[in-house]
């Protein structure tokens, strides 16, 4: 989160994500990790592999929030590069 801060970029951290139906706001729970440029949603986890659970996760996320792009990290890899999902809507 430091290194998009520092190079200008607009970052939310645990974004409340509302749940509209029928244009009333339900407050559900949901949380974004990171909210880049209002456009691009970072999910972080730390787990074994990331499974379809977590693919679901985003997916919801995309769509409340109306974002084409996700990025799904996983700390938990000898590789960083390893542990980067991209998803888009």
């Amino acid at each position: 989160m430091y290194e998009l801060i520092e190079s200008g970029l607009k970052v939310e951290r645990q974004k409340p994500l509302p749940l509209i139906y029928k244009e009333v706001k339900l407050d559900a729970g949901y949380r974004v990790d990171l909210l880049v440029e209002d456009c691009i949603i970072i999910e972080v986890k730390a787990v074994d592999d990331l499974s379809d659970i977590h693919l679901a996760q985003i997916l919801t996320y995309l769509k409340l929030s109306k974002c084409k792009l996700g990025l799904l990290v996983n700390f938990n890899v000898k590789l960083l590069k390893h542990g980067i999902k991209r998803v888009i809507l």
